[in-house]
């Protein structure tokens, strides 16, 4: 593939700085070829003048704004995007919403469609994980405009570094066709804890915290983490569902998952597999988690957890 080839980068964000994950996908944008995005949002001085510096050429925005809607219309702009662009390939973050435009892209498109990459070639070959981690395939677009979703943590983010401006383009958002709307909006309280998905450290708490996430909470901010549940823990309420991680949730990939009275069983795995590091903590020496895991600790997590929080805010200080 030459190296001057356009590679179209989604970023869906209503405005303000980009996200982590967004300076991944540009990053590896930048390794396979020229940079271009794609902007949801305001694209105001500041964060042209940032898109700039990670080597973006041209921003791609709708003409009109996008009215208060799910996925539909951000997949009929994306499109259009891509005829104006004539990308190589499209990338996007390895969300939910993300896939699910992925998919509306690729029909659009007429594309093929990969997800959960967590490495691409400048051939565009991709490295993912199937089968809950139990196995590393490549795959390879052959029809159409690849489009890519890429799992966050497994690019190492550059500092931007380039000194232009890129070009705005304003694009027709065309039509989304039948598609739901956002109808009301509720803001959830700020934790402070990084996104599930982008977090380089997770603890995640399951049955064995019988209701109590203290302790998981107190380790994941001495570790500036985020916290992240079993599917056992969301379904009794103890913790809201957009914590959970696992075949039937969300699918993470940090540095460092701490996993305390959780089972390990293979919808859990599913989520989790493809994390660096993973420790575990559970009070059953038998526990399937035990197998994977990097590091294990048998013990109550209502003793272990809290000393190791201890300690860490004890070296940090």
């Amino acid at each position: 593939m030459a190296q001057t080839s356009r590679i179209l980068v989604f970023i869906d964000t209503p405005a303000g700085p980009l996200h982590k994950a967004h300076r991944e996908l540009l990053t590896l944008a930048a390794s396979l070829g020229e940079p271009v995005a794609a902007v949801t949002g305001p694209s105001d001085g500041t964060l042209l003048t940032e898109l700039g510096s990670h080597g973006v050429t041209a921003v791609y925005r709708p003409a009109a704004e996008l009215e208060d809607s799910l996925v539909a219309p951000k997949a009929a702009f994306l499109a259009n995007a891509a005829g104006e662009a004539a990308p190589a390939a499209v990338l996007l973050e390895n969300t939910t919403e993300g896939k699910e435009i992925a998919a509306r892209l690729g029909i659009r498109l007429s594309s093929g469609v990969i997800t959960d990459a967590v490495a691409v070639d400048p051939d565009l070959t991709v490295t993912k994980n199937v089968l809950a981690g139990a196995y590393t395939v490549t795959a390879k677009v052959t029809v159409g405009t690849p489009v890519i979703t890429v799992k966050p943590n497994s690019i190492e983010a550059a500092a931007g570094s380039a000194d232009g401006m890129p070009a705005v383009v304003e694009v027709d958002p065309g039509d989304p066709g039948p598609a739901a709307r956002i109808t009301g909006r509720a803001a959830r309280p700020a934790t402070g804890r990084p996104d599930l998905e982008e977090a380089r450290v997770i603890v995640a708490g399951g049955r064995g915290t019988d209701g109590d996430f203290g302790p998981i909470e107190e380790l994941a901010d001495a570790l500036g983490g985020a916290v992240g549940a079993s599917r056992a823990a969301t379904d009794a309420g103890w913790i809201e569902h957009s914590a959970q991680i696992g075949q039937t949730g969300k699918t993470v990939s940090p540095q460092l998952y701490i996993s305390a009275g959780i089972s390990g069983a293979i919808q859990q795995k599913a989520g989790m597999q493809t994390a660096q590091v993973i420790v575990a903590v559970n009070k059953d020496a038998d526990s399937p988690v035990f197998e994977i895991a990097d590091f294990g600790v048998v013990g109550d997590l209502f003793k272990v957890l809290p000393q190791a929080a201890a300690e860490i805010r004890k070296r940090k200080g």
